[in-house]
């Protein structure tokens, strides 16, 4: 049974007449009548006495009448509702973000695409790479910053920016001396490493260069976010290695130093589901392409 049936059903029991409701329902009459019988077959009774005269409803197709009526009803209020919801969703862009795109991103593109779709509602959430990524394959947001592609067949990936590592250190700590700091002297020191749940990209890339140098860090604490690992810092917890985006947020007591070794970059990657319809994700990655220089319309590799 499908909702045509009902529909037909409907419109035969409010006619009483095969031919005008054939009329109404821009079929022909033949083909009416088997999707009634059929319709009684799965039913199981029957739903109208039907001579040559008239058509009229018998006690069950009266009760079946009344409940299919709600039924289409009911239906109708489900496609409605979905398609609400749809609607709503292509006035909403969901983004999420690792901290750097609040400093380098956001305030070249949120601005124009503001004023150019007001009526555009905007979520940003905060998250961390394997967050946004479980985001954004089950389709929880429509765009993600993170600090690894995350190309498949249904999501794409694009280059954004490289961003270098900056060593931080307490303005009274003895390396502070340096203007360029022996990357030897860094063995053993206390140190303030992102955690590996929340920042593991960055996490893994100071280790990697620690490892890369032969110096190994006496890790005294672990930070869950930028912020506490700036703090950590600034209360002389010991040296940590930062993205460049965060020198501005350093405390007076901190100072930055260049080591005698090149630091490692990060990069950030943009990405979003390429059967996106919504017009929002569109117009997005185009204000984003013209301040980064971004080809929208060419393949990642």
């Amino acid at each position: 049974m499908e909702l045509r049936h009902l529909r037909y059903f409907i419109t035969v029991a409010e006619e009483l007449n095969f031919s005008k409701a054939a009329l109404k329902l821009y079929t022909a009459q033949p083909s009416l009548s088997q999707q009634i019988k059929d319709l009684e077959e799965d039913v199981g009774v029957r739903l109208l006495n039907r001579t040559k005269r008239k058509v009229e409803l018998t006690e069950e197709g009266a009760v079946f009448l009344e409940q299919a009526r709600l039924t289409i009803a009911q239906a109708e209020k489900a496609i409605n509702m979905a398609r609400q919801v749809s609607k709503a969703k292509q006035k909403t862009l969901r983004i999420g973000f690792v901290p750097v795109a609040e400093m380098k991103i956001f305030p070249y593109v949120l601005p124009n695409l503001r004023v150019q779709n007001p009526e555009l509602k905007i979520e940003l959430q905060s998250l961390n790479n394997i967050e946004q990524i479980k985001g954004i394959k089950k389709g929880e947001l429509d765009i993600t910053f993170t600090r690894q592609r995350v190309d498949s067949e249904e999501i794409e990936s694009r280059f954004v920016l490289r961003e270098p590592l900056v060593f931080i250190l307490p303005k009274d700590h003895p390396l502070a001396k340096y203007e360029r700091i022996p990357v030897k002297a860094l063995d053993g020191i206390d140190f303030v490493i992102p955690s590996d749940e929340q920042s593991k990209t960055l996490h893994d890339t100071i280790l990697g260069f620690a490892e890369q140098n032969g110096v190994s860090f006496k890790i005294v604490q672990k930070a869950d976010n930028i912020l506490f690992n700036i703090n950590s810092i600034g209360i002389g917890l010991g040296c940590t290695i930062l993205p460049g985006y965060i020198v501005p947020l350093i405390l007076e007591n901190s100072v930055t130093r260049p080591l005698d070794v090149e630091l490692p970059s990060l990069d950030l990657f943009v990405s979003y589901r390429k059967n996106a319809t919504g017009i929002a994700v569109q117009k997005f990655m185009e204000l984003l392409s013209k301040v980064f220089y971004l080809d929208f319309n060419q393949s990642s590799t």
